[in-house]
């Protein structure tokens, strides 16, 4: 509902515009807005050195196997424009953690946008100077009946992070270390015994930012391709069978370096009620790389606790809980930048 509503206010919005200034006018400026970010986006491609550069990244896995999901992509900068070729990337998975094609030019749309130290407007004239190759049949563009339930919540996470890496040898000042790399889903259902009446949930959990040459990565927050607001705990636990337990910075999981990667978020939820738990996240098994020399972030933990004992959970899993039992979100910190030690 929100999705169709947010379609016609825009409707009704540019039908206003055309109103007041007339349509020719309203396509004119259109137009121009485009061509404007198209300018913006090869100035700022022009200051990349020319040359090939590639970099390797990848899932733990696709959810069914321990089997790594490698993402492959070289970058050729050329005068004022760019070839983003994902060839060589892992061929989709049985797990759902295939993108397609939308997904991959929006992250590596995302990721060039960046480059550009302006506010522009974010219009299809930035992808003007960018040809995207994401072979058809791989993670990055998979075919039907392929399942996508993480390609656009983590898999475009991680091909931000690739192209990301790609850049940095372009622009070793500019880039930033790996930030956590996952929206660490988690989502769950039952029946609330206070009322009889089932609930749902669904969150994304904050983790470390990665450093960059400017600076250590900021705690706790959102990165790249995810930006939502958590519920206020006061809210949630009064809407919902279960108690935070903890909500906290988890210390000490930014990566080392001369600026130092970001902590990721320690979320314990101690549930009422039995439910149906759903994890979908990643940076489990390898944290967030650093660059330059700085060290990698701490990879993420979910963790069960009952009966005051703990139990490791996988990166994406689904399970039954019952009333009193806890779980436990650590999300990555971000990946340093620089070799550690005194500032120059």
């Amino acid at each position: 509902m929100a999705q169709l509503m947010a379609i016609h206010r825009g409707e009704v919005r540019l039908n206003e515009l055309v109103a007041k200034y007339g349509a020719a006018r309203v396509a004119s400026n259109m137009q121009a807005l485009q061509d404007y970010s198209e300018r913006m986006m090869r100035a700022s491609i022009a200051q990349l050195p020319p040359g090939v550069y590639r970099f390797e990244d990848g899932l733990d896995s696709d959810g069914l196997t321990d089997t790594p999901v490698r993402i492959r992509v070289a970058i050729t900068i050329r005068g004022d424009s760019a070839v983003v070729d994902f060839t060589g990337s892992d061929p989709q998975a049985d797990g759902p953690v295939n993108a397609n094609y939308a997904v991959a030019l929006a992250a590596t749309m995302y990721v060039f946008r960046c480059l550009v130290i302006e506010e522009i407007p974010f219009t299809a004239g930035i992808l003007r100077p960018i040809r995207v190759i994401a072979p058809e049949g791989t993670v990055v563009n998979a075919r039907p009946p392929a399942a996508m339930a993480a390609g656009n919540v983590e898999t475009s996470q991680r091909i931000t992070d690739t192209v990301l890496g790609a850049l940095a040898a372009a622009a070793p000042n500019r880039i930033p270390a790996a930030s956590s790399g996952t929206m660490n889903n988690i989502s769950f259902g039952g029946v609330d015994p206070r009322t009889k009446a089932a609930f749902a949930y669904y969150e994304t959990i904050a983790g470390g930012m990665g450093a960059s040459s400017q600076g250590p990565g900021y705690s706790a927050t959102h990165t790249h391709m995810t930006n939502s607001w958590n519920t206020p705990v006061e809210a949630f636990e009064h809407q919902y069978p279960l108690r935070i337990e903890s909500y906290r910075v988890r210390k000490g999981s930014g990566g080392a370096g001369r600026n130092r990667g970001g902590d990721g978020i320690v979320r314990e939820f101690r549930f009422l009620a039995p439910a149906e738990v759903t994890i979908l996240s990643d940076r489990r098994v390898r944290g967030p790389y650093g660059l330059a020399g700085g060290k990698p972030g701490k990879p993420g933990r979910n963790t069960g606790l009952r009966g005051g004992k703990s139990s490791p959970l996988p990166a994406k899993t689904r399970f039954e809980i019952r009333a009193g039992d806890a779980l436990r979100i650590e999300s990555p910190g971000g990946g340093g930048w620089g070799k550690p030690g005194k500032r120059t």
